[in-house]
């Protein structure tokens, strides 16, 4: 845990908080946003990756270690084929832009999901900004890209099943703490902290075994709207938590 000195948006007295180690966000809103506005969708898709920017120099400098944003889901691929090709080309675009802050920022970018079914450009995208950060060692910008809680759990289980089957595996063997070496997420702690944009207060097939523990903030504001100081209040939040992990 960090110590952070903020302003207060709500109080504007100084005050001390302890900021969440891994951070996780569903950036919800981008097309509501846009249709409040009488634009395409896609306008709020890229208010959002304005956002990202926004959110990731502010998590940065506020001593977040792990910050995972929820990018594109498994399921996603069901919206409208040109709103696709354009979430498919958000990263690539992103980065050229934002690349050379992070690598100044000394931010490493990570991805999680299942990448090899992208299509060649964004996979490149993301290739070449983990090979330019990978040795730096500030805040991970993790993007959840293709990404399926319930499937990464299913694709977990048969990767366990075929060691077994191999004989590498006993079922004693097989605990919480093994089960967690099989997921994307297996180089990174748990979030403590999950924040949803928009109002809407569900996971969405999230990093669901991830967040078993996590403090949950449900955010009324659309993702495009979100600012620096929604951040820090949901580490406000998050701080007046009693975390008991089922103890007392």
């Amino acid at each position: 845990m960090f110590n952070l000195f903020k302003k207060s948006s709500l109080s504007e007295k100084h005050v001390h908080q302890s900021v969440p180690e891994h951070i996780a966000i569903i950036m919800d809103g981008n097309g509501r946003w846009a249709k409040q506005r009488r634009m395409p969708r896609v306008k709020g898709h890229f208010e959002g990756m304005q956002t990202v920017k926004k959110i990731t120099r502010h998590a940065s400098q506020i001593g977040v270690k792990y910050l995972t944003l929820y990018a594109f889901s498994t399921e996603n691929w069901s919206r409208p084929e040109d709103e696709v090709n354009y979430l498919m080309k958000l990263p690539g675009d992103f980065l050229s832009s934002f690349l050379p802050e992070l690598i100044e920022k000394n931010v490493k970018v990570e991805s999680i999901g299942f990448i090899d079914q992208l299509p060649d450009h964004t996979k490149q995208a993301l290739f070449e900004a983990k090979e330019q950060t990978k040795h730096n060692t500030g805040l991970k910008l993790i993007f959840a890209m293709n990404y399926g809680g319930r499937k990464e759990i299913i694709s977990a289980v048969q990767l366990i099943a075929s060691e077994y089957k191999e004989n590498n595996l006993e079922l004693s063997d097989i605990d919480e703490e093994l089960f967690s070496t099989y997921l994307f997420t297996k180089h990174f702690p748990d979030p403590e902290l999950l924040i949803r944009t928009s109002g809407e207060e569900r996971l969405s097939n999230f990093l669901i075994w991830q967040t078993s523990y996590s403090e949950f903030v449900f955010e009324d504001k659309l993702w495009p709207d979100f600012a620096e100081a929604d951040l820090d209040h949901a580490i406000e939040i998050y701080n007046n938590r009693q975390r008991r992990f089922g103890g007392l």
